[in-house]
């Protein structure tokens, strides 16, 4: 593919040229020079190195040359930049990421890449960039904005070499945060993909069976699994962990089969197992747990053995292993397994419980406790309530028997004090147990535990992760320390060797900290939300794909090559065994970060010795300050310490997040040198970093070096989000062409930010360097670029067709209806200023009609439409057109239609203003409900039932309290005065269709009473010409609720506008939050691990206060119109019994289509299908409406040209492949097809497989997914639906009309 071509532009090698000869004229170190530069072979070498080939070089053997080349071309690309001082061509720095990146030297990758995206404006057109660094984002855990680079990747370059890569990537890190709708879409686009990938297509199939297990879909998993263990030549390793998970799962899941057979069967699949991989530790383990659950007590025991011989040390087979003496009445053994597994994993919550469960055997209600209080501390811990209860028994207990004599024969002193046998634990390893920090083990805790962690260092790390330095030294070891200096005079040997190593710590720490620039010296501490048991199954998942390229190189036929080394430990840490097996690469200390993950443009210093340094750059200040960072003081943790050092947690699946402290933070480096914490050369880390007054302009902004940010207007080159907010800066009129020489547009999304960078207007000019002994080193741009043609909405169809001949496929770089100059699309940055405290309640904008008059008054429209107004109620509307609203009642719908289909969702009954959690413990963002279906009529029979049940209870409350009054219902009283659960479920009657003219007719006519804008149907709304049904939006659906009955947060497909009435009896409250603040709340979901755009959610109030986001709140009665303007969020929950009814208009404004054609793309760039499609939309509008709104007209006409340019495009392309195009055509009413893959719309030129064009089916593929599939395309036959005349004709018929009168 054109777009993934590797070449090294002829310009490089002239640079070089120039520079060394000027190198050599003027220094006497020319000779040096010369030794380091680079020949023209190796130059053209280098041009074909890239991040493309990450994972796919290796550089044993063979690749040795390789791996030579590419160090000799990292230090003369440094030694150049020291020579031009930095004053380098965005390019440069670019490659030189590149280099670093498959040299696997991360921290120098990031901070090349960092470079470049602060000199290149226009960095997201190159898909090679964005690629290497969501690599780079990928090892150190940081899937935020992993996620967001890759998911760039595929946008500017759906044809992207890599794409499979990239998907399966995305799907396993979709699938550590829960997202599993999307992990499975990504994963099967990647299993789908006939490219080379890191992994085979039979691993892949194993990550989307293990999907399933995760998501409780025990069936789909089994067959799943099943359906591998069929493929031809299987390798061992993914064989033998298929068969360990579908015994575990036989072992661990009662609906598979009866209780009798189950134990049978998993034991018969985990032998099968161990046939294939004698040496899996983790199989012995679920071995040894389904003999216990038997009690064949010796069988499991010398499973348990097996596994921790096998295997790195399990805290969970500690655990069992103690659980199995304590059943055999041997607690001393059962007390050592316990203490074992509690070392092993501090927050082991099952090893504390059940320790504090031997204790209170034993007779020893105080170490009980403790061990009940660690384990409520565990983030684990699942039954705090009743951990708690038997804590106060235990006290009371002790109150009335205080002298109870312990059983276990040991004292009373808290368990981290106790000593141990020493073949056991010694005393300086169990004082480590009382220590929050989780330790990493790589053996059983009795074998060396004091050797390893008498040091005072961490075990080995394996090669490229980062370490913690060996002399931060813990509270509890400071304690230690001072405890030996106080009894110098009576130490053992062993001792004064302890206390040596201590000290020689210590001083190390002192001069680390007197070494930090005189800034505050606080290590960076690791945080992470709770982890479900089952996320750290993906441990090895990723480590599989952060081994580097060495480890992973796959054939075409998708097969492992025999380069592959070491244990499948991508396979075998998917099992579904709680384990807490550590070991994984994690963001390096000097990796700080704001907000929920890795600051993407914190500046890491690239060196050549290996040390890095890092200042985070603002705009706030010229030079590195002592308070940069802006996460409030109260946000900050120093790590518990006295000097503010901690040790790093690893937590390697998921998105690590880094608290800074302050603006420096040293790289750990080297633990032999840990005083060296500057570079080699100060002078490449400052260029590295970028000078002030080169990078970084002295005014504020609100958003500064993120790059997933909004793009920042340039002075002179306005870089914009939305075809509003620069259509005219691309397709100026002739009447405004003056004006816009003089005017930049700024961008939607940051208005308020300017960004300046060294290779624009703003800051001091690059071209002023000229005086430098050392020129900047010009870089053609490069292939990899993706190209554009810049053609005026004011051209002919003939120009726009001449412009796009002989562009071949780099002239099809994507299929964004944006402008060329628009970066991928992005959610706006939260409004400016923020709204004082006081105005986070607005009042509702509210109309109260009188008469039918009122309701056809011209401006009622154009207040509703008015972007200022997020929402409207109109009052007594039913009242006003005289609407027979009891059509739509319950009982009306049962006589005309009881047995049409209902879509109920089973919900938790909760207060309107909360969202709880299922055992009512903590307030969520996670709002889920079960699927199922009914019928009209027995839907009516539970919502008449639930009003019976409520009158009852009512009448009952009521004899019992005689004084008692209140207006309000009693369900809607009890759900808000009920904070916690257990809370009642109901269910919720939604999405009933209300299409078919034929059932519906009696209710469907009189909703022609309303006004021409709020009607389902009409000339002036953007859905009544789609020419299609989409169900819903241009439809009527129906609701039926009970109280409590939830429609969680969203925004309207595509943002279209919303009407909805309330039929009543009873009422609804509604939420609303302006669409200026969705990339709020989407930031609130992806904290939460939620789906903005596909989750199910509801906002928690206080969250939304705290971050100055305003919300309307008011009451819908009976008869109310709710008008949800375009892009609004909003949620809502019935008070009473109810029916509403909904549908979705587009008003002819440019707001509403702007906003449309902005959540098209956004949801091309999230892989999430777009009900609307939007390009055959905007086609059927420019042929049946005539458009006065110049700017509305500007914005369809731009997406008419971009579409014309592709098909043009396209069409010439596969011609010249010699590929047929054959006529289709279009039949009356048919709908917009969508790739039946990737879900993205399908316009003109449809590619179909030749199979279902055959049967006459038409599975319908984009251009893209044709090629992963058929990258030759035989296998597809390519149907056209529109002839390209037609298409010129609408494109040319297609003016502004002149602007009707205004009506008073």
């Amino acid at each position: 593919m054109k777009s993934c071509g590797l070449s090294l532009p002829t310009a490089v090698a002239a640079a070089f040229g120039d520079e060394e000869k000027k190198m050599a004229a003027g220094k006497a170190s020319g000779e040096s020079e010369k030794s380091n530069s680079l020949t023209a072979e190796e130059r053209e070498a280098l041009g074909g190195l890239d991040s493309r080939l990450f994972g796919f070089v290796r550089f044993h053997e063979d690749g040795a040359r390789t791996k030579t080349l590419l160090d000799k071309a990292v230090r003369y690309y440094e030694s150049l930049i020291l020579k031009a001082e930095g004053k380098v061509e965005s390019d440069f720095f670019c490659q030189l990421g590149h280099f670093n990146l498959l040299l696997e030297d991360y921290p120098k990758a990031l901070s090349a890449y960092q470079r470049y995206y602060s000199l290149q404006s226009d960095y997201w057109k190159n898909a090679v960039f964005l690629y290497g660094l969501g690599l780079v984002y990928f090892y150190y855990n940081a899937f935020q904005w992993a996620i967001k680079a890759f998911q760039e990747v595929l946008y500017v370059d759906p044809s992207f070499c890599r794409a499979k890569e990239i998907h399966l990537r995305l799907g396993l890190m979709f699938k550590v945060n829960t997202d599993y709708e999307s992990s499975l879409k990504h994963l099967q686009l990647a299993l789908v993909d006939c490219n080379p990938c890191t992994l085979s297509s039979a691993e892949i199939q194993f990550h989307i069976a293990h999907l399933y297990e995760t998501q409780r879909k025990y069936h789909s998993a089994v067959e799943a699994y099943e359906q591998l263990l069929q493929t031809e030549n299987l390798p061992a390793r993914v064989k033998a962990t298929v068969l360990q998970q579908l015994g575990w799962m036989h072992h661990n899941v009662d609906l598979l089969e009866d209780k009798a057979t189950k134990e049978s069967n998993a034991i018969q699949y985990l032998q099968r197992s161990l046939e294939t991989d004698p040496n899996s530790g983790q199989s012995w383990y679920f071995l040894g747990r389904c003999y216990s659950s038997i009690g064949k007590v010796q069988d499991a025991f010398i499973s348990y053995r097996q596994s921790i011989d096998k295997s790195e040390a399990s805290a969970d087979t500690w655990c069992s292993i103690g659980v199995l003496y304590q059943q055999q009445n041997q607690p001393m053994d059962a007390l050592q397994a316990y203490i074992c597994a509690v070392q092993l994993d501090h927050g082991h919550s099952a090893a504390w419980m059940d320790l504090g469960t031997l204790y209170e055997s034993c007779n020893q209600p105080q170490d009980a406790i403790k061990c009940y209080l660690n384990a409520t501390r565990s983030k684990s811990c699942h039954n705090s309530s009743a951990l708690a209860g038997r804590i106060k028994y235990l006290q009371d207990l002790k109150s009335h028997h205080p002298n109870t004599e312990p059983v276990l024969g040991l004292s009373h002193i808290p368990i981290s004090q106790q000593s141990l046998p020493l073949d056991i634990i010694t005393a300086s390893q169990v004082e480590v147990l009382s220590s929050p920090v989780k330790r990493k083990r790589t053996s059983s805790p009795t074998k060396n535990i004091s050797d390893t962690w008498s040091s005072g260092h961490i075990v080995s790390h394996p090669p490229g992760q980062q370490q913690v330095h060996s002399w931060c030294l813990t509270p509890q070891k400071l304690q230690h320390l001072e405890q030996l200096r106080a009894n110098r005079d009576n130490l053992s040997p062993a001792q004064k060797l302890m206390l040596g190593q201590l000290e020689s710590q210590f001083v190390l720490m002192q001069q680390h900290q007197r070494n930090t620039l005189n800034l505050p010296h606080n290590c960076t501490n690791l945080t992470s939300s709770t982890e479900e048991p089952w996320r750290k199954q993906l441990s090895n998942s990723i480590q599989g794909l952060h081994k580097g390229q060495s480890s992973h190189m796959a054939d075409p036929n998708g097969e492992q090559s025999p380069c592959f080394t070491g244990p499948p430990r991508y396979l075998q840490s998917a099992s579904t065994s709680i384990q807490n097996q550590k070991g994984h690469s994690t963001l390096p200390s000097n990796s700080l970060t704001q907000g929920p993950a890795l600051n993407p443009f914190t500046s890491h210093t690239a060196t050549s010795g290996g040390q890095q340094v890092i200042i985070t750059l603002t705009k706030e200040s010229s030079k590195p300050s002592r308070s940069i960072s802006s996460v409030p003081d109260k946000s900050r943790h120093s790590g518990g310490s006295p000097d503010g050092c901690a040790s790093v947690k690893e937590h390697p699946n998921h998105v690590h997040q880094l608290i800074p402290d302050g603006s420096f933070s040293p790289n750990h480096g080297d633990s032999m040198s840990p005083n060296l914490l500057i570079s080699d050369d100060s002078q490449l880390s400052t260029l590295m970093i970028g000078k002030a007054s080169d990078s970084v302009d002295t005014r504020p902004c609100d958003k500064v070096n993120n790059i997933f940010q909004a793009i920042c207007t340039k002075t002179g080159n306005s870089v914009t989000s939305s075809p509003s907010s620069a259509i005219s800066t691309a397709t100026p009129s002739p009447k405004s062409t003056e004006q816009m020489t003089t005017q930049s547009v700024p961008s939607l999304n940051s208005p308020h930010c300017e960004l300046h960078r060294t290779n624009g207007e703003g800051v001091e000019d690059s071209q002023s360097h000229k005086e430098t002994d050392f020129p900047q080193i010009s870089y053609k741009p490069s292939s990899q670029i993706i190209p554009s043609v810049s053609v005026s909405i004011y051209s002919s169809s003939a120009e726009v067709l001449k412009a796009c001949r002989n562009l071949g496929k780099n002239g099809l770089s994507n299929s964004s209806i944006l402008l060329d100059k628009c970066p991928p699309p992005r959610p706006p940055s939260t409004p400016y200023p923020p709204l004082p405290k006081d105005k986070l309640n607005p009042p509702t904008p509210s109309i109260y009609l009188e008469n039918k008059r009122d309701a056809f008054f011209p401006p009622l429209h154009q207040f509703c439409t008015n972007p200022n107004n997020p929402v409207t109620v109109i009052r007594g509307l039913a009242g006003a057109l005289k609407l027979d609203l009891g059509l739509f009642s319950t009982k009306t719908l049962v006589e005309a239609n009881n047995e049409h289909l209902v879509e109920v969702r089973t919900q938790l009954l909760q207060p309107a203003d909360e969202n709880w959690d299922p055992t009512g413990t903590k307030k969520i963002w996670r709002c889920e409900s079960n699927r199922s279906h009914t019928t009209i009529a027995k839907y009516a029979q539970y919502q008449a039932a639930s009003f019976q049940e409520s009158l009852r209870e009512e009448s009952e409350k009521r004899s019992h309290h005689k004084d008692y009054s209140d207006n309000e219902s009693t369900s809607s009283d009890k759900s808000g005065k009920r904070k916690k659960g257990p809370f009642k479920t109901i269910k919720f009657g939604t999405n009933i269709d209300l299409s078919d003219d034929k059932k519906w007719r009696l209710q469907l006519h009189e909703l022609t009473k309303l006004p021409a804008f709020v009607r389902v149907v009409s000339a002036g709304n953007l859905l009544s010409h789609v020419g299609h049904t989409i169900l819903g939006m241009n439809t009527v659906q129906l609701y039926m609720k009970v109280p409590g009955s939830r429609t969680p947060g969203h925004q309207e497909n595509n943002n279209f506008c919303s009407v909805n009435i309330n039929i009543g009896p009873g009422d609804c409250e509604w939420f609303v939050v302006p669409e200026d603040y969705w990339g709020v709340l989407n930031d609130f979901c992806e904290k939460n691990n939620l789906n903005f755009l596909m989750s199910s959610w509801w906002p928690n109030l206080e969250d939304l206060y705290e971050a100055n986001v305003p919300v309307y709140r008011f009451i819908q009665r009976p008869g109310d119109l709710v008008w949800i303007n375009a892009g609004t969020v909003h949620w809502v929950q019935a008070i009473g019994w109810c029916n509403n009814i909904a549908w979705n208009v587009g008003p002819l404004t440019a707001c509403q289509y702007k906003l449309a054609v902005e959540r098209y793309e956004w949801n091309k760039l999230q892989n999430v299908k777009s009900v609307v499609p939007m390009v055959h939309l905007s086609w059927n509008t420019a042929r049946n409406i005539k458009v006065s709104d110049p700017k509305l007209f500007e914005m369809i006409k731009y997406c008419l040209l971009k579409i014309l340019k592709q098909c043009q495009t396209l069409r010439e392309a596969l011609i010249a492949a010699g590929k047929e195009v054959i006529w289709h055509g279009r039949t009356k009413d048919e709908t917009a097809h969508y790739c039946n893959i990737c879900e993205v719309e399908v316009f003109d030129l449809l590619f179909v497989t030749n199979e279902s064009n055959s049967q006459k089916t038409y599975i319908v593929h984009c251009q893209d997914c044709a090629r992963k599939t058929s990258e030759n395309l035989e296998n597809f036959v390519v149907l056209e639906q529109y002839k390209m005349e037609d298409l010129i004709e609408i494109y040319d018929q297609f003016t502004l009309a002149p602007s009707l009168p205004s009506s008073s």
